[in-house]
């Protein structure tokens, strides 16, 4: 596995389509970023926040970190600078990345989320000192991008978290439509839950036919669904064949932004046997 850092600070934004398993995956990004000695900061941007669960926070835990402020300019005029809002409202985590939580429903009738997008969007706009990657897990579907001035508008990279469906291979199409309005100048979809042979040559030949590159594809590993069933998914070490998929995974992040020939694609562990 790689240890070094990831050489220039990194903005990702992490989406796709609901129930394919988008905050497991950004919780196990965000800890194989750390693992290669980066300083990360993870945005959970979910209405219904789960993050902290996937970086080893417990339930209570996850419900005391608190909401950044709405519609705040970071660093204009009065407003605090990025890593005033980190030292104010960043929690660490038992799986190493710092976490922030931009949005929370709490009541019934409460408004809309828009003004914690637009805190997260201009937190992006500006540097965190000493922060190598900063991972935003947004909340599930397309409405984020659609906003305003879009919340991932400074993002580097953006992650389409796809199972091996055809809904979410057209999401992540429509996806990827939005991302280039918004000028976000990297897209790739990251193939999810895979349980056979089948299902990895589904995201190879689909996401493919609409032009979108794939990074890697990540098997099903019933330890990561057990784990997260007990909320224990961001303290348990992942399977090799797991930790091996996400390292092609950030292999093939750094080597789009950094114009490197990308990893080749690791053939993933799809034994029937190992996931039933």
């Amino acid at each position: 596995m790689t240890t070094t850092a990831t050489p220039a600070t990194l903005k990702v934004g992490v989406v796709g389509k609901g129930g394919v398993g988008k905050t497991t995956v950004s919780g196990l990004l965000a800890r194989s970023y750390c693992a290669r000695g980066n300083h990360v900061v993870a945005i959970d941007t979910d209405s219904n926040p789960n993050l902290g669960l996937s970086l080893g926070l417990s339930l209570s835990e996850t419900e005391a970190v608190p909401v950044l402020p709405r519609a705040v300019l970071v660093g204009t005029g009065g407003d605090p600078s990025a890593d005033a809002l980190l030292s104010s409202y960043g929690r660490s985590t038992p799986a190493g990345p710092m976490l922030l939580s931009a949005i929370r429903v709490a009541a019934a009738g409460a408004g809309c989320t828009c003004s914690g997008h637009a805190t997260v969007r201009s937190l992006l706009g500006d540097a965190l000192t000493g922060v190598d990657v900063t991972l935003v897990d947004m909340e599930a579907g397309l409405e984020h991008l659609s906003r305003s001035g879009g919340t991932l508008a400074y993002a580097d990279v953006l992650v389409v978290v796809c199972e091996p469906t055809r809904k979410s291979v057209i999401t992540a199409a429509r996806t990827d439509a939005l991302a280039a309005e918004l000028g976000i100048g990297h897209v790739l979809a990251v193939g999810n839950k895979a349980r056979t042979p089948e299902d990895a040559d589904f995201f190879v030949s689909a996401l493919a036919a609409e032009g979108i590159a794939l990074a890697g594809v990540l098997p099903y590993d019933a330890q990561v669904a057990a784990q997260d069933r007990a909320g224990s998914v961001g303290l348990t070490p992942v399977a090799a064949d797991v930790q091996a998929a996400l390292d092609v995974v950030l292999d093939a992040i750094d080597a789009a932004m950094g114009g490197r020939p990308m990893t080749k694609l690791a053939e993933p562990s799809l034994s029937n046997d190992r996931h039933r």
